[in-house]
């Protein structure tokens, strides 16, 4: 995991430590028997990673692989275009409060996963009958990853579908409407990447498969805005596993990886009570 990952998920440990303890002092600003849900955007930093790629004709691993998201730039395309709204990375999540300030939900992080073209990392395994230059055996040998060896993207998209234990607890109440709170969770699910992947220009299988797993602790900021809406910031850190990536069109083409990832996202949510009030 690097450096700023670590300091993030203790600040995170740290934070909720200190503001839970305070947060006993205030009500959370959310009730029992609340339902909500939320909708936002996020940005995704993940740690280097090894990728080993497993096929009828070749087994090979490529170490310290960087990646980065792809965030679609901020503005009224697409962001306010009600068709496109899902074409960034964005988030959703339902849940209900089961008392003041544990709640349980599923949601889903569409985030995207982008390795980093024209990087030259090391490989280690063998290439066979690929027609192409790469053929041959590697043994910690340097190799660029240029677009007629491989592009590898997880852009529609690095799906973590998960459950959540979520606690929230009061900091401030600014005023009758407006209340600033302290959230913190853990969460767990499984990947359903849409991986799109050229490698040694094969043909691309880009379909949605359940490829592994994903956990997650998250903190961050809430604000609500009267009797039914919030604003929330939040900071996830996590851990992702998936040994089982579809590549190409061949059923045992197949490539696996594991990773650390810091995901920021801000979210505008709706809190409600189903029946009386």
């Amino acid at each position: 995991m690097f450096s700023f990952q670590r300091i993030s998920l203790l600040l995170i440990l740290v934070l909720q430590v200190w503001l839970v303890q305070a947060g006993d002092r205030m009500g959370a600003g959310f009730k029992k028997g609340q339902f909500f849900f939320y909708w936002g955007y996020n940005r995704g930093y993940y740690s280097r990673s090894d990728i080993n790629f497993k096929g009828a004709d070749y087994n090979f691993t490529l170490y310290d692989v960087r990646a980065k998201d792809r965030q679609s730039k901020l503005g009224a395309d697409p962001y306010l275009h009600i068709n496109q709204l899902t074409i960034p990375q964005y988030d959703y999540r339902l849940g209900y409060c089961f008392n003041d300030k544990y709640s349980l939900s599923i949601g889903f992080d569409h985030m995207k996963y982008v390795v980093n073209q024209n990087q030259t990392v090391i490989a280690d395994g063998y290439i066979n009958n690929s027609g192409t230059v790469y053929d041959g055996q590697y043994k910690q040998r340097a190799v660029e990853l240029k677009g007629d060896f491989l592009e590898f993207e997880h852009t529609d998209g690095l799906n973590y579908l998960n459950a959540e234990l979520s606690r929230t607890d009061g900091i401030v109440r600014i005023n009758k409407h407006l209340q600033l709170n302290f959230v913190s969770g853990f969460s767990l699910g499984f990947m359903y990447p849409r991986t799109r992947a050229v490698l040694l220009s094969r043909s691309i299988n880009d379909q949605w498969h359940v490829s592994g797993y994903g956990t997650s602790l998250n903190a961050g900021i809430n604000l609500t805005l009267g009797k039914h809406f919030y604003l929330q910031a939040t900071a996830k850190g996590g851990y992702i596993n998936m040994p089982n990536i579809v590549v190409t069109g061949l059923k045992q083409d197949r490539a696996k990886q594991h990773f650390t990832f810091l995901e920021t996202l801000v979210v505008l949510g709706y809190r409600f009570q189903l029946g009386s009030q």
